[in-house]
């Protein structure tokens, strides 16, 4: 069975940081493109970032610069590192497996949500001003 548990979310002030992690079990994360994505209250699940099998990535706008996605396979587990954290991007962040492209991210354009096959049950991240 497969399970995504994220970690390291919680509440830090605007222009902190945290490390968001995503540990796999009955699965091997390695193989497969991963992504984070996001949920705002009132918002559409939006994807932040994302990772292939070859350690490839992508970003949405709005975070470049400020987060990092990165995986270390030994351990079966992904992270998102965010600094100089926004109030905006206060959310429920998830993680998600696409295990249907082949360790891909990039097929046409960045993966929607509707291109992953499992998600973590997310952890929430609140930045205040």
């Amino acid at each position: 069975q497969v399970q995504l548990v994220e970690s390291g979310g919680g509440s830090v002030q605007a222009g902190g940081s945290l490390r968001l992690s995503c540990a796999a079990s009955g699965y091997t994360l390695s193989r497969d493109c991963m992504g984070w994505f996001r949920q705002a209250p009132g918002k559409e699940r939006e994807g932040v970032a994302f990772i292939d099998s070859g350690g490839g990535t992508g970003y949405v706008e709005s975070v470049k610069g400020r987060f990092t996605i990165s995986k270390d396979n030994a351990k079966n587990t992904l992270y998102l590192q965010m600094v100089s954290l926004r109030p905006e991007d206060t959310a429920m962040y998830y993680c998600a497996a696409n295990s249907r492209w082949r360790g891909v991210c990039y097929l046409q354009g960045a993966p929607s949500r509707d291109d992953f096959d499992w998600w973590g049950q997310g952890t929430q991240v609140v930045v205040s001003s």
